[in-house]
């Protein structure tokens, strides 16, 4: 896949900081109107991408194009299609959310009176206008990333970078970001997401790419990733404490690895489809009683763990 067919492409980026390498040959393709999942861990390189697709830093090798600009000699025509929401909400906690949105407005260029229109659209967009003459010093931490996203959009970007959105927010408040770039998607919008919860990536990302060391060491579809471990998880929660050690024993013959057992449940990978088919005769013949039986695709976290070898969360 090329530029012409990709709203962001990029191929072989590299960027060194003295002795580290933050980006050792990054490839990326994002289709217009989906959500490309930026997949690692700390210290991957996440950042470091969208910050050298979105013209802050310049790559030491390898080319990139955002709308089909390139990112190093049409740095200005790229800045004008794009937004960028960090890690931590950046907007100015003394002014309101109203002024906040005024500011990026003017300084886009837009007059005082289609920046007053555009705060007031966004506020509504984001459920802020009862918070809209309120310091965002005072908005609850959902607030403020919700306020800085609709900064993000005040150009009414084609493609939106976040990076890491949802860092340090409650359940709630991660689950309304998701929401917004849902709804965004939906309209439209081309997103870049970097972030290192998995069930982010899986709720949001049409495509993913897995980076570890600056180094991409996987792509594909969220089940495309999970196919590639071979092997599905079989949980089975004894009925009666007694019978732990044969159902242990049952699971133990249908397993294509090592058992898991944590109290009275018994997990264990299993590649064959009939494995569950299996076991349900073998405890029925010796007249185990089971209080659960499931078969599971794996999650993006043993993914990630098949693929790097350690858990998403460890900083790398």
């Amino acid at each position: 896949m090329g530029t012409d067919t990709n709203a962001i492409y990029a191929e072989g980026l590299v960027k060194r900081y003295g002795d580290t390498t933050a980006l050792a040959g990054v490839d990326l393709a994002v289709r217009p109107g989906t959500v490309l999942g930026l997949l690692g861990p700390n210290g991957a390189g996440k950042t470091t991408a969208v910050r050298v697709l979105s013209t802050l830093i310049r790559p030491d090798a390898g080319h990139a194009t955002v709308g089909g600009f390139d990112v190093l000699r049409q740095a200005h025509e790229v800045r004008r299609l794009i937004g960028l929401t960090g890690q931590y909400a950046s907007v100015d906690e003394q002014l309101t959310g109203t002024e906040n949105l005024l500011m990026i407005g003017r300084l886009l260029g837009l007059s005082r009176s289609a920046s007053r229109a555009r705060a007031r659209e966004l506020l509504a967009r984001f459920e802020l206008q009862d918070a809209a003459d309120r310091a965002a010093g005072k908005y609850s931490g959902g607030m403020r990333r919700r306020l800085d996203l609709a900064a993000s959009l005040v150009g009414d970007p084609r493609l939106l970078f976040l990076d890491e959105p949802t860092t340090g927010l409650d359940p709630r408040s991660r689950n309304e970001v998701w929401d917004i770039v849902r709804g965004l998607v939906a309209g439209g919008t081309t997103v870049l997401l970097t972030t290192q919860y998995l069930d982010e990536a899986d709720q949001l990302a049409d495509e993913i790419v897995v980076v570890d060391h600056g180094t991409v060491i996987a792509t594909g579809t969220p089940e495309q990733l999970k196919a590639r471990t071979g092997a599905q998880t079989l949980t089975v929660r004894v009925a009666t404490p007694a019978d732990l050690a044969a159902v242990e024993g049952a699971v133990s013959r249908v397993a294509a690895g090592p058992l898991d057992v944590s109290g009275e449940v018994v997990t264990a990978p299993v590649a064959d489809p009939g494995a569950l088919a299996g076991l349900v005769r073998d405890l029925d013949e010796r007249g185990l009683a089971v209080a659960e039986l499931a078969l599971r695709s794996p999650s993006l976290d043993e993914v990630f763990l098949s693929l790097t070898g350690h858990a998403a969360e460890v900083a790398a």
